[in-house]
């Protein structure tokens, strides 16, 4: 185990406490190329990654005092397409539940979908006729913590119950107690209750929509629903995910799963982040008071 403690260089580094969590769970080496030895380390090259996060630059933008981009980049996709950032990222997210006093496995969850802008284009790019919005479309579920459970990136034209068919295909596998999911009246519709009937005979998951409350005009927030929203709201900090600037989903979706992974890192740290927003002050006045209760 690396014992390296150094001050970060960057905002957007992790901190020795987070590192002292994250690092374990890495693989011991980073890939190599033609066999040469490893010339940077891997809290460098992670932190080069981070910084391309966190403020949304080209990968060719990265600073010169952290590590070659190309390096950072080959490493990014090799853990892509080994699995490592959703393996890391389920072994901090049991460790957060626990740490909150709740069992591993959820028994409920919040689904919900993002349009966002593309930049490059890429694998998948289309046109959400609802939000307006060309490009592709994040399809999440959360547990009441807001730590993601599923997920996937599709073209913004997929519909959101293809979308959720998509990621609860399996769940139930995946996590034996979950009989609940909270959504939106888009994916429980009296004309068309496919998804609600598939769920629940498929992956034995009741789906409950949570309605807007038509007399309000503007924003509100609802129950159960603003966990999901203020998982958006954290992704949306880190600027790479403003926009999908990756031309491949896998590495969309990486982008994803490490923007968790430092979040999960900073609160197993004890390093905790002030809410922004009307969703997330509300979320922490609520929490607030659930642990008054």
């Amino acid at each position: 185990m690396c014992v390296c403690v150094r001050k970060p260089g960057y905002d957007s580094s992790l901190t020795d406490a987070q590192w002292a969590v994250v690092e374990p769970l890495l693989p011991r080496a980073h890939p190599s190329v033609g066999g040469r030895p490893r010339v940077h380390s891997r809290r460098l090259v992670v932190d080069t990654i981070s910084y391309v996060l966190a403020s949304g630059c080209a990968w060719r933008s990265a600073p010169r005092d952290l590590a070659p981009w190309t390096t950072a980049y080959q490493v990014f996709a090799a853990w892509t397409a080994d699995g490592t950032w959703q393996r890391v990222r389920d072994v901090l997210r049991d460790r957060v539940r626990e740490r909150d006093g709740r069992d591993p496995q959820p028994s409920a969850a919040s689904l919900d979908s993002q349009s966002v802008k593309t930049s490059e284009g890429g694998e998948r790019i289309g046109y959400d006729a609802g939000k307006r919005v060309r490009g592709s479309k994040r399809h999440v579920l959360v547990d009441t913590l807001g730590l993601i459970l599923g997920m996937a990136v599709t073209s913004a034209s997929v519909q959101d119950r293809p979308g959720a068919r998509r990621i609860l295909t399996g769940i139930r596998r995946a996590f034996p107690l979950l009989e609940l999911v909270w959504a939106d009246g888009g994916y429980v519709n009296s004309e068309d209750a496919t998804l609600v009937d598939w769920a629940r005979r498929q992956e034995k998951a009741e789906i409950v929509a949570v309605p807007r409350n038509a007399d309000v005009a503007g924003f509100q927030v609802l129950p159960r629903r603003w966990v999901v929203e203020r998982t958006f709201g954290w992704l949306t900090r880190c600027r790479r995910l403003t926009r999908d600037y990756e031309r491949k989903t896998a590495r969309a979706e990486a982008m994803i799963q490490f923007a968790m992974i430092r979040l999960m890192a900073a609160r197993l740290a004890d390093e905790h982040i002030e809410p922004r927003g009307p969703i997330e002050t509300e979320a922490a006045r609520r929490l607030a008071e659930d642990l008054k209760d």
